[in-house]
């Protein structure tokens, strides 16, 4: 059953490993970059909040859940229509994006605003108690078994260099790239990016200046809010099931990625997204042969939190994360 290298019998010849197979390898980086794509997406939610007011929103990944079961909700109520899958996408998104928008929003205003100026412990403490109380909600509004998502875009797969890629992943490599690009040209281009970059710096200064610092927070998690449910949808159409549960490993992994990019910068979280992708992607195709088989690829998560213990121990502001002022 498990493939051992160098335990194979006399009359067994290996003439192509598998960890020197090229299409393999083509493979498992589309599929790293596919899932660094959406682990990006959700990472980009994490660091515009901490860039604004240092703060961890552990709820994050609940919101992309709970994006996902309404988009699921959407196209199952409009199933018997005959409307084109694309179609149904398009519908189901908007409407996941205002439910998830309106949940942030109310959770910055009654969870998170009045604790702005505790100390650190309490507003931790309390994203996390928010992430289980979406969880349950969750679970009574939607029921706790899985479900299907249903098959929206074509699944005739494109042919890459031996490997094979779908509409829907490459739906998500784009929008990954189109959302980096907005949020870019947002942060650094528009007047709420400069309010935003203010409030960011020195809030009480930047009220000083006219900035409405309250709104500012607001408006950013109701961004971070659109992004985890555009990361939702992504992740549901591409892995065709949801639950309520399902939001708590993808945020754990954002986070992470958020941290190896360097938490507070967009740049860095697409970049820590994608290598984070890429490394649970290779590790996944290439860990049972590497370990003779001792781990398998549902052990890849160790790929994950390895990189945020040396990170963390390595080089704690991240890749990208060269300023990120304490203002506490």
């Amino acid at each position: 059953m498990f493939r051992r290298w160098g335990w194979a019998k006399p009359n067994r010849v290996r003439s192509n490993p598998t960890p020197l197979r090229m299409d393999t390898l083509v493979q498992q980086i589309i599929n790293g970059l596919v899932l660094g794509s959406m682990y990006a997406l959700v990472a980009l939610g994490y660091t515009m909040v901490y860039g604004i007011i240092n703060l961890i929103n552990f709820a994050h990944g609940e919101v992309l859940m709970v994006g996902a079961l309404v988009s699921w909700s959407v196209v199952t109520a409009l199933g018997g229509t005959g409307l084109p899958g694309w179609v149904l996408m398009l519908v189901s998104l908007p409407v996941a994006v205002l439910v998830c928008c309106t949940l942030n929003f109310g959770i910055e205003k009654l969870a998170y605003r009045p604790l702005r100026n505790a100390p650190r412990l309490a507003p931790l403490i309390t994203a996390m108690g928010m992430s289980l109380l979406l969880q349950t909600l969750a679970m009574i509004v939607w029921k706790p078994n899985p479900k299907p998502y249903p098959q929206l875009l074509p699944v005739e797969p494109m042919h890459i260099g031996g490997a094979v890629i779908s509409v829907t992943q490459v739906l998500i490599l784009a929008t990954t790239a189109a959302t980096l690009a907005a949020l870019m040209f947002l942060v650094n281009r528009t007047r709420l990016g400069r309010a935003m970059r203010a409030t960011a710096e020195n809030p009480r200064v930047a009220a000083l200046m006219g900035v409405k610092p309250d709104v500012v927070i607001s408006t950013t998690f109701i961004i971070g809010a659109a992004l985890a449910a555009l990361a939702g949808v992504m992740w549901a159409a591409n892995y065709g099931t949801v639950q309520h549960t399902m939001g708590f490993l993808p945020g754990l992994k954002a986070f992470t990625a958020a941290v190896l990019g360097g938490i507070g910068n967009l740049g860095g979280a697409v970049v820590g997204g994608l290598l984070l992708g890429l490394l649970e992607a290779i590790g996944a195709g290439y860990l049972g042969d590497l370990t003779g088989g001792v781990l398998g690829s549902h052990y890849v998560d160790i790929f994950a939190f390895a990189a945020l213990i040396l990170v963390l121990t390595l080089r704690p502001s991240g890749l990208l994360g060269e300023r990120v002022a304490d203002r506490a």
